[in-house]
Formats: C-alpha cells, sequence, structure tokens
C-alpha cells in the first residue's frame, strides 16, 4: 500500500518483494525487543548492586575541571567568594536606588557585591513596570554589559563608589564589595589595560574578550552549575521580600487588568517571595559563583512595591541595621566640599534652591504645574523678607531657551530676584573632576581581600579620556544647604533625592577633608 507509485513488473517479483520485506520486519521487531529486555536486565543489575561511589559519580573536582575547559571563566581566582551582579540603567538617581537594593540583597544573600560603573543617562531603560512592558533580565543584562565596554574603551568609565562614599558601609562588615573592572580582570582573566593600548589589534583583542564574558554573565548560554545563575524573575511575575511575616509566594495587590491582559495577549501573575528562601542557603542559586540579577529598580505603586519590598527585616537586627544606613548615602568629600563651597563663597547668602526638570519624558508636558509652585514659594518669601531673593536654579533647560517664560522674567527682574547656577565649564565644577579622576575611590576599597591584587593590576590603568560629569552632584550638594526652602519638580528622582540629602542634615554636617 505504501509504494503506490511504484509500477509492478509482474506479479511474480511482488511476492518476492512482499516476502522479503515481512522477514526484514520481524528482524527489526526482535532487534529492538531484544534491546529493551537487555536495558531492562542493565537497569535491575544497578539498582540492586553496590558499587564503589567513585565509579559511577564525579567528583567535585572533576566537575569543575570539566567546566574551567567549557567556561574558562568559571574558574574564578577570587577563590571561596561567592557575588552578585546586577544590570543599572536609566539616570543617576534610579542607578542609586538600584546600588541600595543591590547592597541589601548581596547582603542578605551574604555575596560579595560587584560594584558597577555609572551608566550615561538613559543609555539603558528599562521600560514600564506597571504597564508590563519592560525588557528581560536577560536582554538588559546585555545591554548594560555592551555599554560598558563603550565605557572602559572610550575611557569615560566611572565607579559608582568614585561619586558615593561606601566606606562606612565596608568598614561596618554589613556587606562586602569589588570593582567590577577588578572583578572582570580577575574572573574573566583579561587585562584591562589593552582599553589602553596604542594598538588597535589590542583593543579589538580586549573588546572580543570582555565580549565572550559579557555573553556568559549575561546568561545568554543559560545557567552554569556552580559558576552563574540568571535570575529570569523581573517586574512583571516577581516582588521580592524578605522576612515580611507573609506566605511566601502569595499574590502581590497588584495585577495587571483583565483589559490589558488581552490586549498585550499575556498571562503574567505577580507573585511576593522570599529572595532569600529563593536565591539563598538550600536553593539552586546557592552554589553559583556568581547569582545575576537583571533590574533592581523599585518604586511604590498602588500601594505596593513594582518589584523590591524589604522594609522592616524584623527578624534581622544586621539588615535591619543595613537597611536605615542605606536610605542616605552621601557623597565622595570632593563633591560635598566642592558644593558647600559654592554655597558660602559665591552665593554667601540665605537661599531658595529650584530644582526644574522641563525637557526629560513626562516633566516637559507640565510646565504649568513646575512654575507654579516655584512661584507660590516666591510670593510668600516676598511677603516674609527682604530683596532680593537668592535663588539656586537646577534645570535641564539651556539658559539660552529662558526667554519668554517665568524663568527669564526671573532673571530680568534683578530688584527682586537674584538667580546663580553651575555650567560644566565653570572651574568649580572642572577642578572637582580632577580631583575625583586622581582620587580613584572605586579602586581603593578592599573589602573582598583576595581582589588586592587585581586593585594593583589596575592601578596603572590609563586615566580617563574625559573628565568625569559631576555638575549634578554637586548642584544636589548645594541645594542641601538652601536655607529658604527647596522646590523641586513633582515626580523626579532628583527632587527626591535632594529631600533626603536636606532630611539627614548633610549641609549643616562638618565639612569632610578629602580621602
Amino acid at each position: 500500500m505504501f509504494i503506490l507509485n511504484r509500477i509492478i513488473a509482474s506479479p511474480k517479483r511482488w511476492s518476492r518483494n512482499k516476502s522479503q520485506q515481512q522477514q526484514q520486519l520481524r528482524r527489526y521487531a526482535f532487534f529492538f525487543f531484544s534491546l529493551f529486555l537487555l536495558s531492562l536486565l542493565f537497569f535491575f543489575f544497578l539498582t540492586s548492586t553496590s558499587f564503589p561511589k567513585s565509579v559511577f559519580s564525579t567528583s567535585s573536582k572533576t566537575i569543575n575541571i570539566a567546566l574551567s575547559l567549557q567556561y574558562p571563566h568559571c574558574k574564578t581566582q577570587i577563590q571561596g567568594e561567592k557575588f552578585l551582579w546586577y544590570a543599572p540603567h536609566s539616570g543617576f538617581s534610579n542607578q542609586l536606588s538600584e546600588f541600595k537594593n543591590a547592597i541589601l540583597i548581596a547582603s542578605i544573600l551574604n555575596r560579595t557585591l560587584i560594584v558597577p560603573p555609572i551608566l550615561d543617562h538613559h543609555a539603558v531603560a528599562l521600560g514600564s513596570c506597571p504597564k508590563f512592558r519592560v525588557q528581560s533580565p536577560k536582554e538588559i543584562r546585555v545591554s548594560v554589559w555592551d555599554h560598558v565596554i563603550k565605557l572602559i574603551t572610550t575611557g569615560r568609565y566611572v565607579s559608582m563608589a568614585d561619586i558615593i562614599d561606601i566606606h562606612s558601609l565596608l568598614s561596618s562588615s554589613l556587606v562586602r564589595a569589588i570593582d567590577f573592572r577588578v572583578f572582570v580582570s580577575l574572573w574573566c582573566g583579561l587585562n584591562i589595560d589593552l582599553a589602553c593600548s596604542s594598538e588597535l589589534n589590542a583593543r579589538l583583542s580586549l573588546v572580543d574578550s570582555l565580549k565572550q564574558c559579557g555573553s556568559l554573565l549575561s546568561g545568554i548560554d543559560g545557567n552554569i552549575d556552580r559558576c552563574l545563575f540568571a535570575v529570569d524573575e523581573d517586574c512583571r511575575t516577581t516582588v521580592w521580600t524578605y522576612q515580611n511575616d507573609e506566605v511566601d509566594g502569595a499574590l502581590d495587590s497588584f495585577q495587571p487588568d483583565e483589559q490589558l491582559k488581552k490586549k498585550k495577549k499575556f498571562s503574567f501573575v505577580r507573585r511576593r517571595r522570599d529572595v532569600c528562601k529563593a536565591l539563598g542557603p538550600g536553593s539552586e542559586a546557592a552554589s553559583a559563583t556568581v547569582l545575576a540579577f537583571g533590574s533592581l529598580f523599585t518604586a511604590s505603586y498602588k500601594g505596593t512595591e513594582l518589584y523590591i519590598d524589604i522594609q522592616k527585616a524584623t527578624g534581622d537586627p544586621r539588615i535591619k541595621s543595613l537597611i536605615k544606613k542605606i536610605e542616605f548615602l552621601p557623597f565622595v568629600p570632593e563633591i560635598i566640599n566642592s558644593g558647600k563651597q559654592f554655597a558660602a563663597q559665591t552665593i554667601k547668602a540665605p537661599f531658595l534652591c529650584a530644582q526644574l526638570r522641563l525637557l526629560d519624558g513626562q516633566f516637559k508636558n507640565h510646565w504649568k504645574a513646575t512654575f507654579l509652585g516655584l512661584k507660590q514659594k516666591l510670593d510668600s518669601l516676598r511677603q516674609a523678607g527682604s530683596r532680593p531673593i537668592h535663588i539656586f536654579v537646577v534645570t535641564d533647560l539651556p539658559q539660552g531657551n529662558w526667554t519668554d517664560i517665568y524663568l527669564g522674567d526671573l532673571a530680568s527682574d534683578s530688584v527682586n530676584f537674584k538667580l546663580y547656577f553651575l555650567r560644566e565649564e565653570d572651574l568649580l565644577v572642572t577642578n572637582t573632576a580632577k580631583k575625583l579622576s586622581l582620587a580613584r575611590h572605586g579602586l581603593r576599597f578592599e573589602s573582598a581581600p583576595a581582589s588586592m591584587n587585581g586593585v594593583a593590576k589596575l592601578e596603572k590603568h590609563c586615566s580617563p579620556d574625559k573628565l568625569p560629569d559631576v555638575l549634578l552632584y554637586i548642584e544636589e550638594t548645594v541645594c542641601s544647604c538652601a536655607s529658604l526652602g527647596f522646590v523641586g519638580t513633582a515626580g523626579s528622582t532628583i527632587a527626591e533625592s535632594i529631600g533626603v540629602m536636606r532630611k539627614f542634615g548633610l549641609c549643616s554636617s562638618r565639612t569632610q577633608s578629602a580621602l
């Protein structure tokens, strides 16, 4: 029946071919049946016979050798350490928020935090958690790694620890940390100095090696036993908690509505999971040398948190103490001193700080509301005190575009108002950037003892081709010193950061000396 297109020469030939085919089918059937019986016998033989463990089991040493051959990066030169890496994104304030969350989770999981660089403003974007439209953890890890390569090879690398002072955290032993460059140098077996080489082939070789190592760390090839565990959960499915006195895996109060599910054709369900139970001791992730997250950004939304809800930890005094400490992480002394200097030596009077975000994202459509808050504050000050009112302005709108808007009116009314602002080319700003380049705080901490060999290798790393962009950090510090008050843009993370600095009385504290 299965040779319908064949021409039949004669009944005799057909009969002979049919007989041969039937005999061949019987032989095949007998062969597979015999193979099945032999397999069963071998299985029973194994389960009923005692063998030395070494015969059928592979030692951890053998596994590590196999891994190191397939994935050379897994054989870290920092023995006994386990690390946490994550993918920061968006603007500096968002990156700082993620850094705080990373410190917290690394401490909970007893892992050494890989301190990342500061990414260019919005070089990598997450998306929208409330709309369930975000890059996957794998995608954002790849995007961040690609951007970090650009920072390294163009001489624009600035560590988060170059800007944020974490020495008090490290000295308290609440958290361990290692600079990203040092980690990559040791774990990937790379010579970062090649980024400064005048030889094109050397630089290209470094880029290729960084890409290969980044592919592994980003989890493109999936998890690797005892080497890498890439966290795939994001804000669409998970809210990480810790000792929140609730059922692990319970539904979060914020879920996508049915209309959105139908429109976007997805079925995400958000659950609240204890990060220690899911990724700590006894979990599949626990044995991995590197635990790789995607974004660690969170924000309050509709009575819950979008991704991380670790605010109390009542049963863990150490983490409870750390939560308080990371609420405010100050800038390094060079930045704080410059901000205080500008307030004391340039403004020289009580002043108001006005932080006006006017161009980026949603803010460009809310100028009227932004200026209204400033106008109301100034009207109040005019009635209560002497003139002119000194105002320090922080805005993303170039001064040349102030004409015909409220800022232009303030600038032209020199009788009632005196405006101050900083620019990137100002001597105070450039001198601060130079001091930071020389200080290199990101390579100074010794939290991971075995990392000092890597630090020694990077000490001769070439100086940055460009000075770090420190304008925003100095501006925020100046605003923390505004004794007449602060008016910020609603919803701006910069305004939130300044509010925290003012809450903790940064400007009233004794001026620090640079390390």
